[in-house]
């Protein structure tokens, strides 16, 4: 099975080479990865350079931000499947890839996601918090869940027929193709009970205050431009992340 990985960067110098390096080192050999650069001004496409001969595709272009860029990557795959993996994040160990085309396999689904953790920005050693995505129901959807955006592998057919990311969500773009996907789409999705993927606190996935009121805004919209009713246990989102963060510090 042909897995396209996709990168989206912007000013990634100081990590990228960990996420290129968690993608060319796994075990899965038959992996096409695409890196989309917003036109970054440090030496993030200097690092990238240092392994284009291993990378299927290079984009660095501008670009209206990380889900402009993934929809310009995914437009670009071939691959059965697509991940994505940002610039601050890596993969677990190098059987990954593997482990999740297995799944594909075991399951016979659409998508596959697995379980998270957050790490520290300049202590990659140090674990901040353990998201542990547990198997898929419909009724979580009304509660905010969804699986971990960077350990949600999707067969390209369901983009081909179902879209991409929708820009005008911006904070809670990842959020409404998971809806979209899984809810509307009804797509058959299989859970992996393993870690998949670190991601750094204070990366691409992190978020201020007035950032989280906003992506609020637009998780409760995505229920509406998908035509169904008010997610009336949308207040356990916030629940099940307080849980999260206190049973990772016992």
């Amino acid at each position: 099975m042909k897995v396209t990985i996709i990168t989206v960067c912007y000013n990634a110098e100081k990590t990228i080479e960990d996420t290129i390096k968690s993608v060319l080192g796994q075990t899965h050999k038959n992996i096409e990865y695409i890196i989309v650069d917003g036109a970054s001004t440090d030496n993030t496409m200097k690092v990238v350079g240092k392994y284009k001969d291993r990378i299927a595709k290079i984009v660095s272009e501008r670009d209206r931000g990380m889900y402009d860029a993934l929809n310009k990557g995914i437009a670009m795959a071939t691959g059965e499947v697509i991940g994505s993996l940002n610039s601050d994040d890596f993969y677990y160990n190098v059987g990954v890839v593997e482990r999740v085309v297995q799944a594909f396999d075991d399951f016979g689904c659409d998508a596959v996601y697995g379980d998270l953790q957050y790490i520290s920005k300049f202590n990659t050693a140090k674990l901040v918090r353990f998201w542990k995505a547990g198997e898929y129901a419909l009724w979580k959807l009304a509660a905010g869940w969804m699986p971990p955006h960077p350990t949600f592998f999707v067969k390209r057919s369901i983009y081909m027929r179902y879209g991409g990311y929708r820009l005008d969500m911006r904070l809670a773009a990842d959020y409404e193709l998971m809806l979209r996907f899984l809810k509307k789409g009804n797509i058959r999705a299989g859970y992996i009970p393993e870690v998949l993927t670190y991601m750094r606190v204070g990366g691409m996935g992190e978020k201020n205050f007035s950032s989280k009121l906003n992506e609020w805004r637009d998780v409760y919209r995505a229920w509406l431009v998908n035509g169904f009713g008010f997610p009336i246990l949308m207040p356990l989102r916030a629940f099940t992340r307080v849980i999260q963060l206190f049973s990772t510090k016992r």
